[in-house]
This record gives structure tokens, sequence and C-alpha cells, in this order.
């Protein structure tokens, strides 16, 4: 009988894992039944490569929260990047993206902003919500180590990883003896 490597099994779940919760994004509810929802997986020496744009951000920004997260990065097996091109529109002329209708948002210039494009609709950025909840609770019904991350998302903006995405959110999975992504510890 052939002794399979624990370390090696682990890893094989979690990209098994990442997948699934790319079909849980894709399959969640959508405002009108628009599909505007992006996903893609990291892994690999990309995930390197996240973690030193993140420190690099947090140096520009003179930010430590950069760089503390990017440590918790580095540790991932996998990436889940989840995306949404916000900047389509819903037509419904509700107002919450600031302007009085569908049609002056459609003319609205939109240009990347300090961190995303915008500006985005409201409907389509709820959609993202919802897409990235049904991913994680994917991932926790599975027992993976996961956590939300804005700034994963900004750098996979930076590094062009989902060029049509206006907004992007990353979610990290391991797995580890503690969840590594909720340890407040500063040093």
């Amino acid at each position: 009988m052939p002794i399979l490597d624990g370390k090696e099994q682990e890893h094989k779940g979690v990209m098994e894992i990442a997948k699934l919760m790319v079909v849980s994004a894709r399959t969640a509810p959508k405002a009108g039944g628009r599909d505007d929802i992006l996903t893609a997986v990291i892994h690999g020496p990309e995930i390197g490569d996240v973690a030193d744009d993140m420190e690099k951000i947090g140096t520009e920004r003179n930010t430590e929260a950069w760089g503390q997260q990017a440590q918790n990065v580095r540790g991932a097996d996998a990436i889940v990047l989840i995306g949404v091109r916000g900047t389509r529109r819903y037509i419904t002329n509700c107002g919450a993206c600031g302007y009085a209708s569908c049609e002056e948002f459609d003319l609205a210039e939109k240009k990347r902003r300090q961190d995303f494009d915008g500006p985005n609709c409201n409907f389509k950025v709820i959609d993202l919500g919802i897409a990235v909840g049904s991913a994680v609770k994917t991932a926790s019904l599975l027992n993976v180590d996961n956590r939300i991350f804005y700034r994963i998302g900004v750098v996979a903006q930076r590094l062009n990883y989902m060029p049509e995405a206006s907004i992007i959110v990353g979610i990290p999975l391991s797995v580890k003896g503690k969840n590594p992504y909720f340890d407040r510890v500063t040093k």
C-alpha cells in the first residue's frame, strides 16, 4: 500500500477547494441575472510576487499593515481572486453611484483611482460581495484557513491579473494548525 505525503495531500486539497470556491462565486446570485463576476486562482511563485508588491505599497504609503499582511500571504498555498466589472451599469437609475441616472453613469469618466477603477455601479459591487461571501462559505465548510483581503485585490489590480475588473478581492488559503489570517499580534 503506497503512503501519500500529508503535506502534498493538503496542498492538493487546497487547490481543489480553490476550484470549488470559484464555482461558488460564479453561481452566487447576481442582480438581474447579469453576471459580471471574474475569478482566478493564484499559486506557486506568483504568491511571492503578490507579497512583494504588498510590501512595496506599504513602503510607498508608509503603512505597516501592508507588510504585515504580506507575511500572511507568503504562507498561503493558493489565493482566490474575485473581481467585478463594476463600471458596467445595472439599469435602475437608483443614484447610488452618485449620478442622477444610469445614462450619466455611462458617460462618467471611468479611471483608476488610488486602488481601483471607478465609479462603480452599486449593484455590481453588491454582486461582488455576494460572490465573495459564497466563496468563503465554501472554504469554511471545507475547513480551509481563509480570510478576505482588500490589499491582495489592490495588488492584483496593479499587476493586471484581472484587466477587466474594476474591483478585486483576494482570499488567501492555507492549511495550518491555527488560522494564520486572524492572528492580530503585531511585531
